[in-house]
């Protein structure tokens, strides 16, 4: 190829890519004053504000009794008679179940002959050695004989001391013919009834459960234990708990238990917080949605979360500029709290954000402000009161 038509091609390639510049530039800028000339985007604006934002950890938990018991018979026997109701608030001591006592009567009052006839035989011998030592002294028996006597009063004292045990071991076993609630709590439903035939330790009596306190029992993701750790050493730990589908009515707890081995196969590590339950509201077994405080951020960047937005990049929002046009920007949400997201980059105090009407905005669109909404307050933005309803998976917000 000749050096003519190397020059005729390069001055031909330059042409071409000045044209196509000048094309996109007269298309940007047609674009850019089409939006700014079309009519403005009526939107709601909230300004952003500094206010004290929590973060919290979302978790699903369960109901846990704070003590539950299964009764079971320690011997053999029959049911005489089931003295409570299912359901039935019961007091510490009080009698449940009542088994068939005639045996072991019997064999208490057996225990008490026999130990009677042991103390009656260990006198006899106590006085027949008294009796030997005396006519020994006087020459009249042999040491021989005394010793044999000696040795008498102590089997005798030694059968005292096993029909002593005898009759301890009769005495309780007709005790626990009588079951009796161990603590204060709800019984279960009737497992048993007059002529239930009960094998020693086998057969279930009843089920008490301990409702006040209440213990709930949930597991965290291990990569929110450091933050865990920090909460618990600066004191209790306070945690929200409600229940699913219903924001209303919160219960306070506090946070007692964190497990010493994280659960290999979940990745997830236990936990337990205690509950007052004083008018037992919640029963064991019954999923929970629990909400840990795990610190506050202070003075953090507060807009309204229906202001962010997402996008294939992330989120962003819509920031209104002084002529009325808006600005998209790309943020970064620390925590979301009641409505109101704390925005860790991206946005300033003060800004003027769009809340609602984004999905007909673009860069550079001329918006048209309706009346003016009520600042975001910050006086709610505490730790302190109950938190927002749990979500499953134990997400920090």
């Amino acid at each position: 190829m000749t050096r003519s038509k190397m020059l005729l091609l390069a001055v031909i390639a330059a042409s071409l890519a000045g044209t196509g510049y000048w094309y996109q530039s007269i298309r940007q800028s047609t674009a850019s004053t089409a939006a700014r000339t079309a009519s403005p985007v009526p939107v709601t604006v909230a300004r952003a504000t500094l206010g004290d934002i929590p973060i919290l950890l979302e978790v699903v938990g369960r109901a846990e009794a704070y003590e539950s018991v299964t009764l079971k018979a320690r011997l053999d026997g029959q049911v005489l008679a089931a003295d409570y109701s299912a359901g039935q608030h019961v007091r510490q001591g009080e009698v449940l179940v009542r088994l068939d006592p005639g045996d072991f009567e019997s064999r208490w009052l057996l225990a008490q002959a026999n130990l009677a006839r042991s103390e009656a035989q260990l006198a006899k011998a106590r006085a027949d050695v008294q009796r030997y030592l005396a006519l020994q002294g006087r020459g009249f028996v042999s040491e021989e004989k005394v010793n044999e006597l000696r040795t008498g009063e102590t089997a005798a004292a030694a059968t005292v001391k096993a029909d002593q045990a005898a009759l301890e071991l009769a005495r309780r076993q007709l005790a626990y013919t009588s079951i009796r609630a161990p603590f204060a709590g709800v019984v279960g439903a009737r497992l048993v009834f007059p002529g239930s035939a009960v094998k020693m330790n086998e057969t279930v009596l009843a089920v008490v459960n301990r409702m006040r306190p209440l213990y709930v029992t949930f597991s965290i993701p291990e990569k929110h234990l450091p933050r865990v750790r920090e909460a618990m050493a600066r004191g209790d730990m306070p945690a929200s708990v409600t229940i699913p589908g219903n924001r209303e009515p919160r219960f306070a707890a506090t946070v007692r238990f964190l497990d010493n081995t994280v659960d290999a196969s979940t990745g997830t590590i236990q936990m337990k917080a205690l509950l007052e339950n004083r008018d037992e509201q919640l029963t064991p077994g019954q999923f929970l949605q629990v909400s840990l405080s795990l610190a506050t951020l202070s003075n953090a960047v507060v807009v309204p979360t229906e202001a962010v937005q997402q996008g294939p990049d992330g989120n962003f929002l819509f920031v209104v500029r002084p002529d009325n046009t808006v600005e998209p920007r790309k943020i970064e949400v620390s925590a979301s709290y009641r409505g109101l997201s704390a925005i860790g980059k991206g946005v300033a105090s003060d800004d003027t954000v769009v809340t609602d009407g984004q999905l007909r905005l673009a860069p550079g669109s001329l918006v048209q402000v309706k009346p003016a909404q009520p600042a975001v307050s910050t006086t709610a933005q505490t730790a302190a009161t109950p938190v927002p309803a749990a979500q499953p998976g134990g997400s920090a917000r």
